[in-house]
């Protein structure tokens, strides 16, 4: 296993955030803001580079120039400068500003130099054939060891005196340390500053995307109320690039609440157009007992029954389907339990205990919480003792309802039996119902699940998840 337990969290943070529209956004600005910094901070630094260098160049020139004018062949025939240049640099040892004039072809005359040499000599690196091809015409070089062995920028050139009898070569030199030190410290605050306005743009970047992007952010808060039932519809000013969006949602609502509607009366009318032929064959066969009027007739209940299982399933899913739909369960409980105390109080003595704990709010229609409910404690207050016990908690997102009786209870096989479409265990029991099977699937098309455990009351146990709304 590779990143420890403190690493995947931030993995997994920057995985959102480099999946949402926002991160996306932001870093692809980020990524152009640091291509474009980039791109400018190395131009800008070989400018100064080269403006430095440009700078160096001339001043060198102009040392050649002075030289130039300045140099006389002396009584031995060696060159001599009567008035060098006044730049105190060139008469301090080790200072950096170098020069030297050598006469061609005569290597026993000694050479004209600054006293900055000392005992160093300046050497026109490889041979004099491009000096020569260019007499008077001064050429620039770098040099990895100059004087003192240290870097220089050099310049040479070729001249002839004494009208042309003689050919000297003038060289200048100067250190390039301190030219490049000035590009370092350029280069160095240059990056820095860059640096500042890409923090400050990437950042600017950020803000822009989040504040364009609120809108969305804001659609996504509506439409989560309208999923759990705290508004109908999506209401207020948006941008108008949303503002499109906002409408085909509002029209996807109202469809949708139009095709449950629609589904509904479908399915009432089938149901209606199916029963009324299928009471018309059970009344005539009631009055004949023939096997095959029998047969008919158990067919037909069979018929009518399944057609009132899938109808209220269907009506069910309907309803579970539906955007927004959100249910108070302590009113819903309340109610059920005065019906129930009505019917069974005084037969069974019955003592209905509701815990409902804090207010909860079931995510789906009131009709379909009281098939479920309902259903479940009406079956506690038939089949029980006497003692039913309700409580309601609410876990996050899951709302759990527990009913609880001290009858018989029911052996794990009949549990499952239970749960199981059209099973009834106890056939002396008066009603119909929707039977155990259908709060299970009620609750499984809501999300939720029904199971079934032993009661320490005695009894059995209905315990029963839905989705909670917030």
């Amino acid at each position: 296993m590779s990143g420890t337990a403190e690493d995947r969290p931030k993995a997994s943070l920057w995985r959102s955030f480099a999946g949402s529209l926002a991160g996306r956004l932001a870093l692809g600005a980020a990524a152009w803001v640091a291509l474009a910094l980039l791109i400018a901070g190395f131009a800008l630094s070989e400018l100064y580079r080269q403006s430095t260098l440009r700078a160096l160049d001339r001043e060198l020139a102009v040392v050649l120039d002075g030289l130039t004018a300045g140099v006389q062949i002396g009584p031995a025939g060696a060159p001599i400068v009567p008035t060098p240049p006044n730049d105190a640099r060139f008469s301090t040892a080790l200072s950096g500003r170098y020069w030297q004039i050598a006469k061609l072809d005569a290597d026993n005359v000694k050479p004209a130099r600054s006293a900055s040499l000392w005992d160093e000599r300046l050497s026109w690196p490889g041979d004099l054939a491009e000096l020569r091809r260019q007499p008077g015409q001064a050429i620039m070089r770098d040099v990895a060891e100059g004087p003192y062995d240290r870097p220089a920028r050099l310049a040479a050139q070729i001249i002839a005196v004494n009208a042309g009898a003689d050919r000297l070569l003038i060289l200048a030199a100067f250190d390039r340390r301190e030219a490049e030190s000035d590009i370092t410290r350029f280069r160095t605050a240059l990056f820095a500053g860059l640096g500042a306005i890409g923090a400050g743009l990437i950042l600017a970047a950020f803000l822009q995307v989040t504040i364009g992007l609120r809108p969305l952010n804001r659609l996504q808060s509506d439409i989560a109320d309208i999923r759990e039932g705290r508004a109908n519809r999506l209401t207020g000013d948006y941008p108008s690039e949303v503002a499109p969006l906002t409408g085909e949602l509002n029209a996807l609502i109202d469809h949708n609440a139009e095709v449950v509607l629609r589904a509904r009366t479908h399915v009432g009318n089938l149901a209606h157009a199916l029963k009324t032929p299928l009471s018309v064959i059970l009344n005539e066969t009631r009055a004949d007992q023939s096997a095959l009027a029998s047969l008919v007739r158990r067919n037909a209940e069979a018929m009518g029954a399944n057609i009132d299982h899938y109808l209220k399933r269907a009506q069910a899913a309907a309803r579970a389907e539906t955007i927004g739909a959100r249910t108070p369960v302590r009113p819903a409980i309340a109610d059920i339990a005065r019906m129930l105390e009505k019917l069974y109080g005084r037969a069974k003595d019955l003592d209905l205990l509701v815990e409902e704990g804090a207010e909860a709010l079931f995510r789906g229609e009131r009709q379909d919480l009281d098939d479920m409910v309902g259903n479940l404690m009406e079956n506690a207050c038939k089949y029980g003792g006497g003692q039913v016990h309700v409580q309601v908690t609410a876990a996050g997102a899951r709302l759990i309802i527990t009913v609880e009786d001290d009858g018989p209870g029911l052996a794990p096989e009949q549990r499952e039996r239970a749960l199981a479409r059209g099973a009834r265990l106890d056939e002396s029991a008066p009603g119909q119902g929707l039977g155990l099977s259908i709060v299970a699937e009620l609750a499984r098309m809501y999300g939720g699940a029904l199971a079934l455990d032993d009661s320490p009351l005695g009894g059995l146990k209905a315990h029963l998840v839905l989705p909670a709304a917030p």
